[in-house]
């Protein structure tokens, strides 16, 4: 369970209704499979030892003796087994009739938790504050607010509902939640319907993003009566709004690792979690921390969604969230042409066609978007005619403004010499350009629209004052992995064969600054030489800045997403490379200009990343070196 991940199951075995025995041996069955996966949490339906379908069977004598002694065979054969397990059986509190959930740890009950919306059924509501009972041979306490809570792993909290409690408006897993518990354990007994899988798939979807929980669902399996009803064994996990796992056959168990250390992050930035509950019992569990073998899957591209279709809605909603600011921005400054400086790269492409959808929506003709391309001593001809195309093609205005001649006034201006390729010279450049664009845009009534990526500002691979700046920055929102699915997906769509074929080719070439001399017409200075894979940087930027992994945990992650790309040396390299920019280059973030951000997450100065522009990187490169040397 290092770094915050916890394997946890939910289990639905076949069952004979009123078989307690045979019941028992099916649960021990499962939690065996369970323990060679490496399980901590494993979750079974309400009533597992008798079955939801007994009806007035469950009340009888026989039914509860025969639950009570299962009940035992199941607590002894955990023994010896680090896995916090609820099983679900009918309890007689003297004449009152309770539905519980027994949990278990290591050979021993931990507790009886009933159930608390009965509305409709044989059970009656608990209504005491808990007390010390037997289960047969078995002493623990009865107790209806209860948290488990891990001895060595203090973001693991675990509470459980019953049945219809999950339905209620106001359900006992929000207080649980309010009050700290991170893993809600849904003992369900809902039957199978035609919409019960998605239906409830959506509810806990929805509801552990609302609560930024885990939650661990288990319904009743196909050994249940089918008088009635058909029972289909449906066990999910969700966490944070994502389904981890899903299994619905004969024996269902559905596997997955829930990051509790992730969620504690996501409620400190709430502020309204961990409550004091004056009458929540916590009881502890569990051994020293272990690693955990993760199953689930991490996704290089983690600002995407996954699928074809989801993938195009998503850059659609990516492009009008674009175009309907910098509409916005023009209509409010009263301004109808948008200048933009191409450079045949990937982020001025988009920059490029998001202005023409503008002017468009706008109802300005094409030619009010003005493409500058302004090549100089490190431009190819591939990229300037790919930006010339682009433009072209969307009927936009372009201008060819050589600005060398300018530059090596500059150079004389400032005494540096034309052979002197240093910071300065690359830099003269990238601020001549914005200095043309700023004054097109004065002159023509304009907007000098920004191309910047949000990749960009986090690695400060830009000129500060130079194309970090500019009246309006339509990319600001976005990685460089949202910019070129957006660029592809326009591609894909476009009917037009020449500006299909030239954005094919923008996305072909290398990212590029462009401000080196060139040989022989090729691309020469390569962005991802200096700084890495911007693929990488961006799972990067999500692990650490979004999900407020440390270094360590990101390198675990990033081993997993991107073994088949680069070697264990070569993410450290680049980790450390982003932990150290990412520092470095605040001060470009801390005076960024206006942008529409797509994510719940920005580098803006005022609504996003709030830095110091002179804090220290020790701490995270410190971690990497310890890692290195272990």
């Amino acid at each position: 369970m290092k770094d915050g991940f916890v394997k946890v199951a939910a289990a639905a075995p076949v069952i004979r209704v009123a078989d307690c025995d045979y019941n028992a041996a099916r649960v021990i069955d499962a939690i065996e499979n369970a323990n060679r996966a490496g399980v901590k949490v494993l979750v079974f339906p309400e009533l597992t030892l008798t079955g939801v379908t007994c009806g007035d069977l469950v009340a009888h004598r026989v039914v509860l003796d025969g639950a009570s002694h299962s009940l035992e065979k199941v607590v002894r054969a955990s023994e010896g087994k680090d896995m916090l397990i609820f099983v679900g059986l009918p309890y007689a509190h003297g004449a009152r009739l309770l539905s519980v959930a027994a949990v278990i740890f290591d050979g021993e009950l931990l507790g009886l938790v009933p159930r608390e919306n009965v509305k409709g059924t044989l059970f009656a509501a608990y209504e005491g504050e808990g007390e010390f009972v037997t289960v047969g041979e078995l002493e623990t306490v009865l107790c209806p607010n209860t948290l488990f809570c891990h001895n060595s792993l203090g973001d693991l909290r675990v509470a459980v509902e019953l049945g219809a409690d999950r339905d209620e408006i106001l359900s006992p897993a929000v207080s649980y939640a309010l009050e700290g518990a991170t893993v809600i354990a849904q003992m369900a007994s809902f039957p199978e319907t035609v919409s019960s899988e998605a239906e409830a798939a959506g509810e806990i979807r929805a509801l552990s993003r609302r609560l930024k929980c885990g939650i661990v669902l288990a319904a009743p399996g196909r050994g249940e009566s089918s008088t009635d009803n058909s029972y289909s064994g449906l066990c999910l996990v969700a966490e944070n709004g994502e389904l981890l796992a899903e299994s619905e056959y004969a024996d269902a168990l559905a596997v997955s690792e829930i990051d509790v250390q992730h969620l504690t992050t996501l409620r400190r930035r709430d502020g309204g979690f961990d409550l004091p509950g004056d009458d929540l019992c916590r009881v502890y569990w569990g051994e020293a921390l272990s690693d955990t073998a993760l199953t689930r899957r991490y996704s290089k591209h983690p600002h995407l969604p996954d699928g074809e279709e989801a993938l195009g809605k998503y850059c659609e909603r990516m492009l009008d969230i674009q175009v309907s600011g910098l509409v916005r921005r023009m209509e409010f400054a009263h301004l109808d042409h948008c200048v933009v400086g191409i450079s045949g790269g990937v982020d001025s492409t988009l920059a490029v066609m998001v202005s023409a959808m503008a002017v468009k929506r706008m109802g300005l003709p094409s030619t009010n978007v003005i493409a500058c391309t302004m090549p100089c001593f490190g431009t190819s001809s591939r990229t300037k005619s790919n930006a010339i195309v682009v433009s072209e093609q969307l009927g936009a205005e372009v201008r060819v403004i050589d600005i060398s001649k300018s530059v090596y006034q500059h150079f004389d201006d400032i005494g540096h010499a034309h052979d002197d390729y240093s910071v300065a010279y690359e830099n003269a450049q990238a601020r001549e350009r914005t200095q043309v664009l700023m004054d097109i845009a004065n002159k023509c009534n304009g907007l000098d629209v920004g191309t910047e990526d949000l990749s960009e500002y986090i690695d400060g691979w830009c000129t500060y004052n130079g194309d970090h700046t500019s009246m309006y920055d339509v990319n600001i929102g976005m990685t460089k992995t949202q910019v070129r699915a957006a660029v592809s997906h326009i591609a894909a769509k476009t009917d037009d064969k020449i500006l299909k074929a030239a954005l094919y080719d923008v996305l072909d070439c290398p990212v590029t600054p462009e401000l080196l001399p060139i040989h022989d017409d090729l691309i020469e200075q390569k962005s991802e030489d200096a700084v890495g894979s911007y693929s990488l940087q961006d799972f990067f930027t999500h692990k650490i800045l979004i999900c407020g992994f440390d270094p360590i945990k990101t390198m675990r992650l990033a081993k997993l997403a991107y073994a088949d790309e680069f070697t264990d040396e070569e993410l450290l390299r680049w980790l450390k490379s982003y932990c150290t920019r990412l520092f470095t280059q605040q001060f470009k973030r801390s005076c960024l200009m206006d942008g529409p951000s797509v994510e719940n997450f920005s580098v803006s100065p005022r609504t996003g990343l709030h830095m110091p522009s002179d804090g220290e990187s020790a701490l995270f490169l410190r971690m990497l070196e310890e890692y290195e040397k272990a």
